[in-house]
């Protein structure tokens, strides 16, 4: 078979509100996660400097604010935000429920660099 599918709600639920998805998907070098966060819930406070994944913040529904090196960062519907993982970042979610798809990968390495990380090229995405 060339593909996985899961659907997140037959995830369990980490922290009240993460569906984390590379596990079941096996994925290799993508996280994803989809975050349901109740009224008021918000994330622990972390970074990904160790294993220097950068993440993508995609709001698919609500509002919701993300704190990211004490800068908060009001976000809508709609709205996607790139951090590095060098940044501490938390999700303070507001009154209503909100929903997030969360992404991670390690850094895209040049074309030069033979360490195996990811490279660029051919990438027509």
């Amino acid at each position: 078979m060339s593909y996985r599918k899961v659907n997140y709600e037959d995830v369990d639920q980490v922290s009240s509100a993460m569906h984390f998805l590379s596990d079941p998907l096996e994925t290799e070098q993508v996280g994803v996660t989809v975050a349901r966060c109740d009224p008021g819930w918000k994330s622990q406070p972390h970074d990904h400097a160790d294993n220097e994944h950068e993440e993508v913040y995609v709001l698919i529904e609500g509002e919701a604010t993300v704190v990211v090196d004490d800068d908060p960062v009001r976000m809508e519907t709609g709205d996607a935000l790139w951090i590095p993982p060098e940044s501490t970042r938390q999700i303070r979610n507001g009154d209503e429920e909100s929903a997030f798809v969360l992404v991670s990968a390690p850094g895209i390495a040049d074309e030069d660099d033979v360490d195996g990380e990811w490279l660029l090229s051919g990438f027509a995405g």
